[in-house]
């Protein structure tokens, strides 16, 4: 990912402190992000999504009228939803288990506890870019793969019989494939899509693009 540049990675944050927007502004700015735009709820942010299509989400937890774990719920299931596959970094002074684990089941990719440091803020989205997950779609969720231990000894492409994949094949897959993919990537999304979508529910495959209906 050396080809990846902070400042071509359109950041939204999504903030209803005016004190933690300008302190997000001034940590991410010096990382080199210069397409960065804000919102002050989930619904002023899913609205803004359509005009500044997001390559990252850094969203508070608790927010009014529409707090973070409803808009990240909107986001990834949506039928309107601009992008349910968007990276999604969640930021709380919550640092107990339930509120972990809420945030997980609602298809958050990474988890901040207060108080940001620009060092904690970096690690979480360097894990968003280099690390991406393949999401799960079943009757009861759809988001990032929560299993994040990889089996070493696990050489298929799905870990159950019934998964099916949507969307291109993983880095992994494609080399135990011989099919290594060796062009650039020019843009997050697309290094994203590459980790592809796991339907777990039974059903037949739909495309990536139509994960917002289900």
């Amino acid at each position: 990912m050396s080809e990846l540049r902070f400042d071509r990675i359109h950041l939204l944050i999504v903030e209803d402190n005016l004190f933690m927007r300008n302190l997000y502004s001034a940590i991410l700015r010096a990382m080199e992000f210069e397409q960065i735009q804000m919102a002050a709820d989930g619904s002023e942010a899913f609205e803004l999504m359509r005009d500044f299509p997001p390559d990252i989400i850094i969203t508070d937890a608790a927010m009014q009228p529409l707090d973070g774990f409803d808009f990240v719920h909107l986001v990834r299931t949506a039928a309107d939803s601009p992008n349910p596959l968007v990276p999604i970094i969640m930021v709380t002074g919550y640092h107990n288990r339930a509120s972990v684990e809420r945030a997980r089941d609602v298809g958050v990719n990474e988890y901040l506890a207060k108080p940001v440091t620009p060092a904690g803020l970096y690690s979480r989205i360097n894990q968003v870019i280099s690390k991406p997950r393949p999401f799960v779609r079943t009757p009861s969720y759809f988001g990032p793969n929560r299993r994040r231990r990889a089996s070493p000894n696990f050489t298929g492409p799905y870990r159950r019989k019934s998964d099916q994949r949507i969307g291109p094949p993983t880095f992994m897959e494609s080399g135990n494939m011989g099919q290594q993919r060796k062009a650039q990537r020019h843009s997050l999304a697309d290094y994203q899509q590459s980790a592809g979508v796991l339907d777990m529910t039974g059903r037949p495959a739909q495309n990536s693009n139509q994960m917002g209906s289900m």
